[in-house]
């Protein structure tokens, strides 16, 4: 049987070579579905994950259909639900966008205003924008969205939960209504359903089943005291092959303590959480990618969208919330068909959730022993997170114990 080729999609030479280069020469399901739609001038609602090739599977398409028209306006917006999620959506405009002479800039919170400002006024072809920061923007003349002929809502579910539905209705109400709209999802809820019935009109539905982990990825489970935790990872991060590691925990405030404390036990760490400014998010995301720090520790919002290629192992020092955060998490390693590593560290106030999650997997994770690996002198001696936490039981405490990611 023959393999899918871009060649096949219609796409315009330029683009494909330009895909080519980035080391790609076969869509993904995603890709082969939704390309042809958005092409043919179609609205779309595309349920999709993160790490399906997503971003390629509308910035190809969209970026075709702007070449055929006037430059110098604001053409297609794309909303995004975080900065780094926007700031690697518009990496990836601006490198498809060479090659075929357009432009694209990114509207975020974080940083300032001024160099947005003047992309705006020079009519960059593609916006791809927080909701809040283009907000910001919208309240001065020099903006202009009577143009946009496309508009992309990505992780449209993600945007929903962080509480932007007010802001993308006051985007809307300044775009054209007639228009081209695309919506990405990871999850069809009745409040997703209902948002793109009311602003999609006679849409394709697109559907790529990601009912769990990618099969390349290592799934296991350690039991573990809450207070051993720590340790344990330190000690799992002197194994061979942990080079490139993201650590999931719940709360921001765990974020900067766990990253001190694998850097006192000799593994170069660092931290990304919303309280981080984006200077700081942005140098906390490079050092990662350059191997200046083998180990990242972040919290969910933070992390929604981190695309980094060889991520080696995920390793979730808190269980997850659900299994849909499960599977999301999974899903920063084993990209682009490599392989990868999932370890959740399970307390004993965790397995209920744990095997509420593995109810969703439909399959129950191998456990390991952790015993041997490491001892309670360990345990105790770097004052691991939670040990912290006990011995500081005050309001103060109780209130920061609540601050989310």
């Amino acid at each position: 049987m023959t393999k899918p080729s871009m060649n096949d999609l219609s796409l315009l030479p330029s683009l494909v070579d330009a895909v080519a280069d980035m080391g790609y020469s076969e869509p993904t399901p995603i890709q082969q579905q939704a390309i042809p739609v958005v092409l043919a001038g179609r609205d779309l609602i595309a349920c999709a994950s993160t790490g399906t090739g997503k971003t390629a599977a509308f910035m190809l398409p969209v970026l075709q259909l702007l070449s055929a028209g006037d430059a110098g306006r604001c053409r297609a917006l794309v909303l995004s639900p975080t900065r780094e999620l926007a700031l690697q959506i518009d990496e990836q405009a601006q490198a498809l966008g060479y090659y075929i002479g357009l432009s694209a800039a990114a509207v975020v919170g974080g940083v300032d205003m001024g160099p947005q400002e003047r992309a705006l006024r020079a009519g960059a072809a593609m916006v791809v924008a927080t909701p809040g920061r283009l907000l910001d923007h919208m309240r001065f003349d020099y903006v202009d969205l009577a143009g946009v002929e496309i508009l992309v809502l990505d992780e449209a579910d993600r945007m929903l939960d962080m509480g932007f539905l007010p802001d993308i209705q006051r985007i809307l109400a300044a775009l054209p209504q007639r228009r081209q709209t695309l919506l990405f999802s990871a999850t069809m809820s009745p409040t997703i359903r209902k948002l793109a019935d009311a602003i999609l009109s006679d849409p394709v539905t697109v559907t790529v089943d990601r009912q769990g982990p990618a099969a390349a990825i290592a799934q296991s489970v350690f039991a573990v005291s809450q207070d051993r935790k720590s340790a344990l990872l330190t000690r799992l991060l002197r194994r061979d092959g942990m080079d490139s590691v993201i650590v999931f925990v719940r709360r921001k405030i765990d974020a900067n303590r766990l990253a001190r404390a694998i850097t006192r036990g000799g593994t170069n760490a660092t931290s990304i959480h919303s309280d981080r400014t984006q200077e700081e998010r942005i140098e906390a995301l490079e050092g990662f990618r350059s191997g200046q720090y083998p180990v990242l520790v972040a919290t969910d919002v933070a992390a929604r969208g981190l695309d980094v290629s060889g991520i080696s192992h995920v390793v979730n020092f808190d269980v997850p919330h659900s299994c849909d955060d499960y599977i999301h998490r999974a899903g920063r390693t084993a990209r682009a068909g490599a392989a990868g590593d999932v370890i959740t560290f399970v307390s004993p106030e965790e397995e209920e959730r744990m095997a509420t999650i593995e109810r969703g997997l439909g399959a129950r994770l191998p456990r390991h022993d952790v015993n041997g690996l490491v001892t309670r002198g360990e345990a105790h001696a770097g004052k691991p997170v939670a040990s912290r936490g006990r011995r500081r039981r005050g309001s103060a405490q109780r209130k920061a114990g609540q601050q989310n990611a």
